[in-house]
């Protein structure tokens, strides 16, 4: 399995949707985890849905299987590690795949939502930053929105694994 190996390079290719990642990285846990469910219900009207064929969903039996046999209580728990990045089990699993793999994963819980993964409180309402950012979503094109998506989705989850120094910063050139 491979792994995004900094998290703080975006892959946004504009200020515009520097500017949806830099709003999302604002919201508190929960408020992220609600813009996601939006982004996916809206998905395939005014939000572009990435293409499924360019993932491996067998990379992440994890959390496109086990998961769905947790409480909603525990699954809820395991959202919020992975968007705050916390060291678990399922949030390791969530940072070793890479960003096509944990944009399918986020799919597939929004896709199950209220059925097999827990579901948005009836009464939810969002706020306006949360109304904002899925405005300024829907206004990007294709290329933008899956640029936000997939920066976003690498942020999330627990990786240890580190970059490897540059032959500038070691000062070395590689060997065999």
């Amino acid at each position: 399995m491979t792994t995004t190996s900094n998290k703080n390079v975006s892959q946004a290719l504009n200020n515009e949707t520097i500017k949806v990642v830099e709003g999302f990285n604002a919201l508190d846990t929960d408020a992220k985890l609600a813009w996601f469910y939006f982004v996916y219900k809206k998905m395939g009207k005014s939000i572009t849905p990435a293409a499924p064929e360019a993932a491996e969903p067998e990379l992440s039996p994890m959390l496109l299987g086990d998961y769905f046999q947790l409480s909603p209580e525990q699954q809820l728990t395991i959202m919020r590690d992975i968007v705050e990045g916390k060291d678990t089990d399922y949030s390791r699993a969530y940072g070793a795949i890479k960003e096509n793999n944990q944009l399918l994963v986020w799919y597939a819980w929004a896709a199950a939502m209220g059925n097999q993964v827990v579901g948005m409180p009836n009464n939810y309402q969002g706020t306006d930053a949360i109304k904002n950012l899925l405005s300024q979503t829907e206004k990007l094109d294709f290329e933008g929105q899956i640029s936000v998506f997939r920066t976003i989705a690498g942020q999330m989850g627990y990786s240890d694994v580190q970059p490897i120094e540059t032959q500038a910063q070691t000062g070395k050139t590689p060997s065999l």
